[in-house]
């Protein structure tokens, strides 16, 4: 990811390596066990926009699958479906 934080110290809004970043929150969400992966999870949440949005969205959907399809497993392809369309509709 990129540097490029306003001078007020928000989060920067552009992200330089979306898809590397990306995969590694979905990495977080998904329980792999990354060292550090707390302390990471929070600096990129603090510094960068997009990461902090595409967790947030991540995380929601995981959620509301977890809840409303408790028992059944959720096919991978349902799941990155709907994150596409939501995605999409942004």
């Amino acid at each position: 990811m990129d540097d490029n934080s306003t001078p007020s110290g928000d989060r920067k809004l552009s992200c330089s390596d979306v898809s590397k970043c990306f995969q590694l929150l979905e990495s977080i969400l998904d329980g792999e066990n990354l060292p550090n992966s707390k302390e990471m999870l929070n600096e990129k949440l603090a510094k960068c926009e997009p990461c902090f949005k595409h967790f947030h969205l991540e995380q929601a959907i995981r959620d509301v699958l977890k809840t409303k399809c408790t028992k059944q497993a959720v096919p991978s392809e349902l799941e990155a479906s709907i994150r596409e369309i939501i995605q999409d509709r942004k």
